[in-house]
């Protein structure tokens, strides 16, 4: 795939949607390669104890996969200048059933000077937005 030409794209252009699941594996497997064993990723006692409904997904894993959702549009993942999120609420990940997260994007802006795109992002889980404000600034062909 190549990286996307300035050419083809205008303000407003939206970024094909993406689902993306996690289940408590992925959360597991997660902890392990991040260093992030914190309890609350894997155990329902504790996720409760620490006054939440269940499990949570790691929210670094959700805004890395938020990345893969711009760059697989992008073409390149080195093309990404300047990359965003905040976090307004975390994905509940149940025992027995993935947690689905839908990403979608929209060009904001850009900059025919710099051959730059802003990406505004959203993703959502269980109807709720989990990022509050996510962008990426990208480098276009």
């Amino acid at each position: 795939m190549s990286l996307r030409s300035f050419e083809d794209v205008v303000v407003g252009d939206e970024l094909p949607t993406k689902v993306v699941t996690l289940t408590r594996g992925n959360l597991v497997n997660y902890a392990g390669v991040s260093g992030d064993p914190n309890p609350i990723h894997w155990s329902d006692n504790v996720a409760e104890l620490a006054g939440l409904r269940g499990v949570v997904g790691h929210g670094m894993l959700s805004m890395g996969i938020g990345a893969g959702f711009v760059t697989e549009w992008l073409g390149d993942p080195g093309a990404v200048k300047e990359y965003n999120v905040r976090f307004t609420s975390p994905v509940f990940v149940e025992a027995d059933t993935a947690a689905a997260i839908e990403f979608n994007g929209k060009i904001k802006s850009l900059d025919p000077e710099s051959k730059t795109a802003v990406v505004a992002i959203v993703a959502k889980s269980e109807g709720r937005k989990i990022f509050g404000r996510a962008t990426a600034t990208v480098r276009l062909a």
